[in-house]
């Protein structure tokens, strides 16, 4: 970071003794300059550390310097000069911190960096600083000065820096750089400068502050001090020396009212704020530049380095965490997107939506610093309510309201108006946080005693403050209790982190007890009832707060600094009393997650709700899923699903409002009897798991696949029994299974009152589908469990497509090619795919023709007695054309009987079925399937007859002359001409041929038609001709019909009938007589048809189709007298077209 104009003005006010009447505290004799003693040197003797270097480290790392001046009447030097010595930062982190991203000066020498953090500024310093880069390096004072060499680069030239840094009691307070750069963080330069202060300070020539050395010099030096300053830097300098001297030479200058002048080596006064240097305006141009990229170049990962920076500084208990955050809120606030979307009522981004998650999240934690002044966490308040109460603020559920309780709102709420709460914003958990605080003496014995459980106290302490152990329980608003972990986290106080947290863990075993004891008490009424409602809306998983996210990441994180040697020092907390049971850090951190996912939630409102549900969850179980299991965590699996179970009690929250401190000191039965005086556990379940389910319950696939796999090994049978309990999804059950008393698992409850819209629905049943498939996976070889998770797929699963997939997977593993086939497995591949059948027989689905073909695959791999029992039940699973066009095709295959290695005999069963089946889809659907039928039924004439039987009565109302062609060839085809000529005549019945219909696809069947009456003989031709003159209207298809009867009829179809004699047919003899007729008739209509609209366009295809019309007429013996009177007319009646007309006569006369 370099600052772009000079530093602000000093505001010390320093003066010397005998001018004016404020005397200088410590005023001091002359004495020479004498540069400072490294206490690095003195470190490689080993001696002893001096009382001076002592007292005077202290000092200045808690005192400002004006206040030790105003404390003693006379500092000597030496004094004066350690306490500027010691003022520097002696730390890289927080330089590092203010000059990269990474979180740590650890990492500074780490190898195999990338190449974007070898361009952090924080690493080009310390390369700079290695190279030799930094010189003429001066400390006076609070002020440090030097100078820094950027290399030439091949693109760029040497590059010689001016660099200076102001500090103050261990912190830079401002630094200027001439490089120029722009940026949030300390530039390379001052990183270098800063850095070299620390690793050498030996090296650093120490000087007072300057004051002290102008209070050492008479008036000719002073004078000839300001004229050599003028005279090097005059062009810089000599306006502002004339100013001030003109200022001091007016006696009622404003300069001169004052004692003193300002000495910017002089460090801090009282009155400054102790912080290190933070660029604001950098800041907010950052911000908002990331914000008017959108998703693009990676702003989101941007925006997020910063929120974890704030983390950081929080961490290490840097008030500009606060402020750095506030900067950010409003660049945020002030985004125009906001109210774009706001006013097209579309939803904003996914990841952008997250961003605003983590900033309101971080709120909440500055809120609930424990050492926060009051003042200050009023000003936060203010913000947060300005901010909150701005329109486009986004809300904390998304786009739609919640009906969630207040965060300090401890008892459950059960008013008629539940769902009238007003909107709740991203900073209202900040603002409810606001009211928490931090004094109660049971909490703060909790997060600062070693040894704080009960047998320590004697005295009147109630019994519900400590677990049967007698450590130290905390009943609080699981989430809100949790926040003030994730506050004393993120502002340094890890050891007190983890004493609440285990205080936390243990108050949910002891009220996961208590539940299970309630819930055995009323199991009875409970599944009698089988009804229930629930109270928890406010799920921990997926929560804003992320409890169960911040207990495991605490117990975890000091797990690991544990095993890694940090410096966290747990030895005697109260959180170790966990060890004694053979339990650790992580057996607490496992068992927190699992009892959070295992808790029965109400699916919340909105996509972005649901969609952070699922998020958060995968998060959990990716991070269990690092975890090595040993058998102490195999134990603590075992325990936590059993409770899970068979723990199926109301989910209330044990607390009450406590009048001091605004959080719950009661015992669970008392919240029960407030909440449910007649019955406590009809109030609904706690346990997802449990036998009774809540309808709108978000569902435990998910966690269940991994429990299922975790437990396997172990305890096989509790794990399919979790996973089993796991398969329902009730929100899509259509009515309830209250009566299946025999099958409790299986009872699922209805609130009426609220059904939101479940946006995540396909993934919640991707993830059923997943567990499913995992338990046919390890069920193989077991017909009893395989049988068993049969039974659960076909009552929860309820997505064809799943079903489906899930057919395929068992299929594919109980074929695989290295074993034997697992014929269990197959038959319950074939049930998947026989229901998946049933399903789809009625609706339309795109993959329907793939699941057929795939049915009878596996059907062939289970066996003869597959293949005959989908054919018997055919009408149940397919369609007449499926089962005609696939089924019994494929079944008489080939291929079928070669990998089958059938008998003639089963060969025979088969057909016999496949026969019978075809000829039962032909009475039903014949016009799809007759020709299907009459294909199979070939090699059987009984069947064969039969089939056609079936053509020949429906051909009459219900099937098509294309059909009946289709079939008339095919019988043509197989040796049964008459049969043929038959089905043509009916398929002539339902043929209708306009005028202008002269490319119709069905003339060449017409055309077939009558060569094969033809070729049968003169009765045949005579009985099709009416049938064509009747249903052909179209001149062109007429006359090519004529023209063929006219030829000898062709060898290919005169082998039907041996009486023809090839011999033309006449033209003025029946039957022709009458077609001839027709065409004459057909083309004097159509002519008058086509004169009715002709354009010029179209005269000369008139014509040629007047030519056309001639050959016909002159067929006849009378035809050339027929066609000149239809000339003649033509003329007379259209005389007023008269271009066509002269076309005509000159063609036709």
């Amino acid at each position: 970071m370099a600052e772009r104009g000079q530093q602000p003005p000093a505001k010390r006010l320093c003066c010397r003794a005998g001018f004016g009447a404020a005397f200088r505290p410590g005023q001091r004799l002359p004495a020479p300059c004498v540069g400072g003693v490294s206490a690095a040197a003195a470190g490689r003797t080993h001696s002893p550390e001096s009382l001076l270097d002592i007292a005077a480290r202290r000092v200045a790392e808690k005192w400002p310097f004006q206040r030790v001046e105003e404390r003693f009447e006379r500092i000597p030097e030496p004094v004066q000069r350690r306490i500027v010595y010691w003022s520097f930062p002696r730390s890289e982190r927080e330089i590092c911190m203010y000059s990269s991203f990474n979180n740590g000066v650890e990492e500074a020498s780490s190898g195999g960096e990338s190449s974007d953090e070898q361009r952090l500024p924080f690493r080009r310093g310390i390369a700079l600083l290695e190279g030799g880069c930094v010189d003429n390096v001066l400390q006076v004072g609070f002020h440090l000065s030097g100078t820094v060499t950027e290399p030439a680069t091949p693109s760029e030239a040497e590059l010689l820096c001016n660099v200076s840094v102001s500090f103050d009691r261990c912190k830079i307070t401002s630094v200027t750089c001439s490089c120029g750069n722009k940026d949030i963080f300390y530039c390379a330069h001052v990183v270098a400068l800063a850095l070299y202060r620390v690793r050498k300070p030996e090296q650093v020539k120490l000087r007072l502050p300057i004051s002290e050395t102008l209070f050492q010099m008479n008036r000719d030096q002073l004078q000839k001090l300001v004229q050599y300053l003028i005279t090097v830097h005059h062009t810089q300098v000599l306006p502002t020396a004339q100013k001030l001297a003109d200022e001091i030479l007016s006696h009622n200058s404003e300069i001169n009212q004052v004692h003193g002048a300002p000495d910017p080596t002089a460090g801090a006064s009282v009155d400054d704020e102790n912080c290190w240097h933070l660029d604001e305006e950098q800041v907010q141009e950052q911000v908002k530049l990331f914000l008017s990229q959108g998703g693009y170049h990676g702003t989101g990962k941007q925006l997020n380095l910063l929120f974890s920076k704030v983390r950081e500084m929080l961490r290490m208990r840097d008030s500009n965490g606060a402020r750095m955050l506030t900067l950010i809120t409003e660049q945020f606030m002030g985004d125009p997107r906001l109210a774009l979307w706001r006013h097209q009522g579309t939803d904003m981004t996914d990841k952008y939506r997250q961003l605003w998650d983590e900033l309101g999240a971080l709120w909440t934690c500055i809120v609930l610093n424990p050492h926060c002044k009051p003042e200050q966490k009023s000003l936060w308040l203010k913000l947060l309510r300005r901010w909150s109460s701005v329109d486009v603020c986004p809300l904390e559920e998304g786009n739609h309201g919640n009906d969630l309780t207040n965060l300090t709102n401890v008892l459950p709420q059960v008013a008629p108006d539940l769902l009238s709460h007003p909107h709740r914003t991203v900073f209202t958990r900040a603002i409810e946080a606001c009211d928490l605080h931090w004094r109660d003496p049971h909490l703060q014995r909790i997060i600062t005693g070693d040894h704080y459980t009960h047998y320590c106290y004697h005295d009147d302490v109630d019994s519900a403050l400590f677990d049967a152990r007698g450590w130290p329980l905390w009943r609080e608003h699981v989430p809100t209790a949790c926040a003030r972990v994730d506050a004393l986290r993120s502002h340094g106080y890890p050891r007190e982190a983890l004493r609440l947290a285990v205080a936390i863990v243990n108050t949910m075993r002891a009220l996961q007890h208590t539940q299970l004891e309630l819930y055995r008490a009323h199991k009875k009424e409970l599944l009698h009832r089988g009804l229930t409602s629930i109270t928890n809306m406010e799920g921990w998983v997926g929560h804003p707060l992320d409890p169960i996210g911040t207990l495991f990441s605490t117990l975890m994180e000091t797990r690991r600094g544990f095993e890694e040697g940090a410096a966290l020092d747990c030895s005697g907390t109260n959180a170790l009393h966990c060890f004694n049971n053979g339990e650790s850090l992580v057996s607490l951190a496992v068992e927190t997650a699992l009892m959070g996912l295992g808790q029965q939630r109400a699916m919340p409102d909105g996509l972005y709700a649901q969609e952070k549900v699922c998020r958060n969850e995968e998060q959990l179980l990716a991070k269990l899923q690092e975890v090595r299991l040993d058998d102490t965590l195999v134990k603590v699996f075992r325990k936590q699903t059993l409770f899970l179970l068979e723990g199926n009690c109301c989910k209330f929250s044990p607390e009450a409002q406590s009048p001091d401190v605004g959080y719950p000191f009661i015992s669970e039965l008392q919240v029960l009897k407030v909440c449910c005086p007649a019955l406590c556990p009809a109030a609904g379940p706690y346990s997802a798991l449990g036998e009774i389910l809540y309808r709108e319950s978000v569902p435990m696939h998910t966690f269940a696949k991994y429990l299922f796999t975790s437990l396997l090994p172990h305890h096989a049978d509790l794990a399919y029994q979790t996973a089993l309990r796991a398969m329902r999804l009730p929100v899509l059950e259509s009515s309830i299974g209250g009566s299946d008393l025999s099958r409790p698992h299986h009872m699922v409850s209805v609130m009426p009152n609220r059904f939101p819209r479940w946006f995540t629905l396909s993934h919640i049943e991707t993830q059923q589908c997943e567990l499913a498939s995992t338990m046919l996976t390890a069920a193989k070889g077991d017909a009893g469990k395989l049988q068993t998770v049969l039974e659960s797929i076909q009552k929860n699963i309820h997505s064809s497509a799943h079903i489906f997939k899930l057919a395929q997977d068992a299929f594919k593993i109980s074929t695989l090619m290295d074993s034997l086939p697992d014929l269990t497995l197959l038959k319950v591949s074939l049930e998947l795919g026989l229901q998946v059948m049933r399903m789809t027989l009625s609706t339309l689905n795109w993959r329907r023709r793939e699941m057929v073909r795939w049915l009878v695959t596996c059907a062939t791999e289970v066996g003869v007695f597959a293949l005959d029992s989908i054919m018997q039940s055919w009408f149940t699973l397919f369609t007449p054309t499926e089962a005609t066009s696939v089924v019994a095709n494929t079944v008489m295959s080939n291929t079928t009987i070669v990998r089958l290695h059938l008998d003639r005999h089963q060969q025979e069963n088969l057909a016999t079925s496949a026969r019978t089946l075809a000829l039962q889809c032909a009475m039903k659907d014949p016009q799809n399937c007759a020709l299907s039928a009459l294909t199979l039924c070939e090699k059987d004439h009984v069947a064969f007859e039969t089939a056609y039987q079936i053509v020949l009565d429906a051909a009459a109302t219900n099937m098509s002359y294309t059909q009946l062609f289709t079939i008339a060839r095919y019988m043509e085809h197989r040796g049964f001409p008459v049969r043929a000529y038959k089905l043509a005549t009916l398929a002539m019945t339902h043929l209708n041929l306009s005028y202008n219909q002269d490319t119709h696809p069905a003339i060449n069947d017409v055309l077939w038609a009558c060569a094969l009456s033809q070729s049968l003989g003169k009765g045949e031709l005579a009985a099709v001709i009416p049938l064509v003159v009747k249903s052909v209207k179209c001149a062109t298809v007429l006359s090519d019909i004529l023209r063929r009867c006219t030829l000898a009829t062709p060898p290919m179809v005169a082998a039907h009938n041996r009486r023809n004699s090839g011999k033309p047919t006449l033209l003025d003899k029946a039957p022709l007589r009458q077609l001839l007729d027709a065409t004459i008739g057909a083309y004097i209509n159509t002519t008058h048809s086509r004169l009715t609209h002709i354009s010029p366009r179209h005269y000369s295809e008139f014509i040629d189709f007047l030519g056309k019309a001639r050959e016909t007429f002159l067929m006849a013996q009378d035809g050339h007298a027929q066609f000149t009177q239809f000339i003649d007319n033509l003329k007379q009646i259209y005389k007023g077209k008269k271009k066509l007309m002269m076309l005509v006569r000159e063609r036709f006369g």
